[in-house]
């Protein structure tokens, strides 16, 4: 994060870069609780950022994993993972193996196909070795493990008082229990399957006979099953796993309409947008939510998934449901100070591991959250609006209207109509927005701003909150509510013209700090205050032309703060850097006050961002440093990837170019003004599910016109375009 020294020995949970990876392209796998880093090699290595290994409920379980052929280190010629995230695939080959100073064995005489995937609590490999010498080959191939069992905290570079016990390993024939006795009580079992039984196995490492004839193969499987409970067993067969896993993923990907376009590049950015939407869903215990992010963020986050709800509702509302089911039931009942919790309020954050059982990181159940409360409004007006689902309404209902008292009487600390924050918890967060690395709120000079601070798109998401619940209220015939909840609204619409815009700067402060002075800084928070509507129509135009402006826009996006800020700094992580997420909620904002080619102008930036990235993954962010002729974006060191709002973004985008709405209370679907972006002249989608039917339609642009062709019959629906 860019920050000064002092500054980052305050900062408990920054992410820590201690050395230089040797290859800045991991592998990524998912299922569940648990996820898995890799090197191109498949290997997991313990030089670079450290963030490499098997995790499982927030601990690593695998910290080391090499292969050796012999014992050199195998050539890498190819590495993927499959479209939809569900397999690891690695070839690679020999070296020159040399024995009494002559060549036993040429370089590419074996071909090594390495094979993984997730499901369950395992992780499954596959090592499917041919020989494509002309003579036989004698080598040995093993695998070199450990396990440290750190937590993902200490991965990210807080260093504990006290850890721990390692256990003694427990050998058999084709099988090593390595295990670890946490300070919480907890044992966190790792056991390491060999299939065929190696020739030999210890608690570091296990070495595969291979003898082949020329044109033979061997087919070796290994098996790491993480466990935080007594048992080690239930594990089903490679076969079984790979089946079910993938059966999974299909059914997921199937909740999401189709979208194709005559761009292969834009397509190729949208099927790695459902696959990674959907793999951070796929197997989690909190039904269709998706977790923030690999690795750092492999959790439940309230913002980051009522967001991504927010960017995937026209494409696939189950995720809404899935995350407003949960955010409701976890919902906080009670004060809790060293959790952040207020009555009403909706969680931020969750974690399963030893130093959050233990208190030494306050996230456990964690609600250090400015926005998520009005956030869980704002998804659950929008949920219905899409779904028109009433019995899902009239259970969500009383959430809502705890969460619109926690606004009221907890959000809003001094009674000046803003909702301000401030921490309670000592370990807790200090920066409780979505940008809340330590820096991130600050005046024109550079001084941090004194808590409690009101940031400005928080008071535009408490407007959309209550106008969202007024027409909820409205659907439930409680119309003396509604009417009250629209006059807070225009209200409040009122005291934050006065308070938050700045015209010297043709845009709204940043923040307000303890003092209620304004932070006169220029940032994208601003362009939320465009997606929520409490913007002025004058000015939103005025931030919309400082959005566009080079200060702001890199031609990859928009940064997060413009250039000749105080604290702007391209590489750090809020203050000057692009997030595609940011990107997508300024350009829906833009498209709300008519601004579409605008909002294409951000569609086209990503597009190309996703043309230079790693299987077309737009990362969680990257720096924002300007754009340079015939050179990709300059990825920032620490980002996840995948990250859920991120890959959530291209829907969101679309629906902005397109003018699209959805109210199934009304039966419309309605287009207004569509543009496109230069770079797609036909775009199809298909299946887009509406109750109990689904419509198909296309988009099709010729010069600066667009048509549009509705290609099923509507039933009961009104398909509109304007």
């Amino acid at each position: 994060m860019g920050c000064q020294l002092d500054e980052v020995t305050t900062q408990q949970f920054y992410i820590a870069a201690k050395s230089a990876p040797p290859d800045d392209r991991t592998r990524v796998l998912k299922y569940g609780n648990m996820f898995a880093v890799f090197d191109r090699y498949g290997d997991v290595e313990t030089t670079g950022l450290g963030e490499e290994g098997i995790f499982y409920e927030g601990t690593r379980f695998l910290s080391e994993l090499a292969l050796f052929i012999g014992n050199s280190r195998p050539l890498l010629l190819s590495s993927t993972v499959k479209q939809d995230n569900s397999l690891f695939t690695a070839d690679l080959t020999n070296v020159d193996i040399v024995q009494d100073e002559n060549i036993s064995i040429p370089r590419g005489s074996l071909l090594i196909t390495r094979s993984k995937f997730l499901y369950r609590n395992s992780c499954y490999e596959e090592l499917h070795v041919s020989n494509f010498g002309l003579q036989s080959i004698n080598v040995a191939l093993g695998l070199k493990f450990d396990a440290d069992y750190s937590d993902i905290f200490e991965v990210r570079g807080i260093k504990r008082a006290a850890r721990g016990k390692r256990l003694d390993p427990v050998l058999q024939s084709d099988t090593v229990v390595l295990a670890y006795r946490g300070l919480d009580g907890v044992t966190r079992r790792t056991r390491i399957r060999c299939a065929p039984p190696p020739k030999r196995i210890t608690a570091s490492d296990c070495r595969f006979e291979v003898l082949l004839a020329p044109k033979q193969e061997l087919t070796f499987h290994l098996q790491v099953t993480c466990s935080s409970h007594e048992s080690l067993d239930g594990t089903i067969s490679h076969q079984q796993a790979l089946a079910h896993s993938s059966a999974e993923t299909q059914e997921g990907s199937h909740e999401f309409c189709q979208i194709r376009s005559s761009n292969d590049q834009f397509n190729d950015w949208v099927n790695r947008s459902v696959a990674d939407t959907q793999m951070m869903i796929v197997g989690n215990p909190e039904v269709d939510y998706p977790y923030a992010g690999v690795p750092w963020f492999s959790t439940v986050f309230g913002r980051d998934g009522i967001i991504t709800a927010l960017e995937c509702l026209w494409v696939n509302p189950a995720i809404a449901k899935g995350v407003l089911q949960y955010l409701a039931n976890t919902q906080a009942t009670a004060l809790v100070p060293e959790a952040d919790a207020e009555p009403g309020k909706i969680l931020h954050e969750t974690r399963r591991g030893e130093m959050a059982a233990l208190g030494e990181v306050p996230f456990g159940r964690y609600y250090g959250s400015i926005d998520a409360t009005p956030l869980f409004v704002m998804l659950a007006g929008a949920y219905f609006q899409r779904t028109a689902d009433r019995k899902f309404l009239h259970w969500i209902w009383p959430h809502v209207e705890r969460a619109l008292s926690w606004i009221q009487e907890y959000g809003d600390k001094d009674g000046d109509g803003f909702i301000e924050y401030s921490r309670n918890s000592p370990n807790g967060l200090v920066q409780q927005g979505w940008k809340d690395s330590g820096d991130s709120v600050f005046h024109a000079d550079g001084r941090l701003a004194e808590p409690p601070i009101a940031l400005c798109e928080v008071q535009s998401y408490a407007y959309a909150a209550k106008r969202t619940a007024a027409r909820m209220a409205a659907a439930l015939r409680q119309y003396h509510l509604a009417d009250a909840l629209e006059q807070q609204a225009r209200d409040l619409k009122t005291r934050f013209q006065q308070a938050f815009w700045c015209s010297d700067l043709g845009t709204y402060a940043l923040a307000l700090d303890g003092r209620k002075r304004a932070c006169r800084v220029r940032t994208s928070n601003a362009g939320h205050c465009l997606y929520t509507g409490i913007a002025d129509c004058g000015h939103a135009r005025a931030i919309v032309d400082s959005l566009l402006t080079k200060d702001f826009f890199t031609g990859w996006g928009i940064r997060t703060v413009a250039v000749g800020e105080a604290r702007y700094n391209p590489v750090s992580y809020h203050n000057g850097s692009v997030w595609p997420h940011d990107n997508a909620l300024l350009a829906a904002g833009m498209a709300q006050y008519g601004f579409r080619t605008a909002a294409a102008k951000i569609l086209s930036a990503l597009l190309d961002v996703s043309a230079w990235v790693d299987l077309h993954r737009l990362p969680e962010l990257f720096c924002g440093l300007d754009q340079r002729h015939g050179e990709g974006p300059t990825l920032y060191p620490v980002a996840c990837a995948p990250q859920a709002w991120a890959a959530g973004a291209v829907f969101l985008l679309l629906k902005a170019c397109l003018g699209m709405s959805i109210d199934a209370v009304k039966k419309q679907v309605r287009l207004e003004q569509p543009v496109l972006p230069d770079e797609i002249n036909d775009l199809c989608v298909r299946n887009l599910r509406l109750a109990s039917t689904a419509l198909d339609f296309d988009v099709h642009r010729q010069n600066d016109k667009i048509s549009v062709q509705l290609l099923t019959k509507q039933h009961g629906f009104e398909f509109l375009v304007s």
